[in-house]
């Protein structure tokens, strides 16, 4: 079966990631001569690319690149941050049409009532009273609500928009402290989710309620956050030992040195 590779689809778009590590018996183990010149190997993909390395000194403090599952990974999490950004302007869209109609409540409330009795003969024939149908009447109760209210509102959808709106910056850079947010603020939102879906199912709000539900849930345990699965300092392991260099040295290379690469 076909299994795409991610690690080489990533390095066609954006070039390999080579190290010349101080470390001569490492180094040796990246490095290759060839009849085009020195090769040195892709710490992402693990192919050999010609001309110099992007960069060198110890092996300690060669780049982390995302390779593997750490890739696939940071995929997702820019999938979610995809979705975050458009939300986040859906609501600031929202926001702004909430703001609009609280500086001409009135005017709408009028244009609302004269275009409603154009319809009238037509709801008449089919017997519908469309002076009292439910959606109107919620219609009908927003002109209610006074201008202090609406702009709180309005404030309150442009707060949430802008917390979506840095989610999604963060997510797409794979930050650890967006991570955090996003998994605080979509879990604060589930019982308001589920309210709403209890009130009126919908197949849309089921849809969204199961991919928060499974976001948050994937982000805590394959990031370890709050501790789980050995928290930060066990996920700086893993992405650590995902590094080639980690490779060259488990296979014997050279004696690991990981309490280097601890970080809290």
């Amino acid at each position: 079966m076909f299994k795409r590779d991610w690690d080489r689809r990533t390095c066609a778009k954006r070039g390999h990631v080579t190290y010349a590590p101080a470390e001569p018996e490492l180094a040796a183990g990246l490095h290759a001569s060839t009849a085009l010149g020195d090769a040195w190997r892709c710490l992402r993909c693990g192919d050999f690319a010609l001309g110099a390395p992007h960069g060198s000194g110890p092996a300690a403090n060669a780049p982390l690149v995302p390779r593997g599952k750490a890739l696939r990974d940071l995929f997702i999490l820019r999938f979610l941050a995809v979705e975050r950004i458009l939300r986040g302007v859906l609501i600031l869209i929202v926001a702004f049409g909430v703001w609009k109609f609280s500086n001409s409540q009135d005017a709408v409330h009028k244009v609302f009532d004269q275009d409603l009795t154009v319809f009238k003969p037509v709801t008449d024939h089919f017997n519908w009273d469309i002076e009292h149908s439910p959606i109107v009447d919620t219609i009908r109760k927003t002109f209610d609500y006074k201008k202090s209210t609406l702009l709180i509102v309005a404030g309150a959808l442009v707060a949430y928009a802008l917390i979506e709106i840095v989610e999604a910056f963060g997510l797409w850079l794979g930050k650890r402290w967006a991570e955090y947010l996003t998994v605080i603020a979509t879990a604060a939102f589930l019982p308001l989710e589920g309210y709403e879906l209890h009130e009126k199912v919908s197949v849309l709000k089921i849809c969204t309620l199961l991919l928060n539900i499974a976001a948050v849930v994937w982000i805590m345990l394959s990031k370890r956050l709050f501790g789980l699965r050995g928290g930060v300092v066990a996920f700086e392991a893993e992405r650590h030992s995902a590094s080639l260099l980690e490779v060259e040295q488990a296979a014997g290379t050279v004696p690991p040195s990981r309490g280097s690469h601890a970080r809290t």
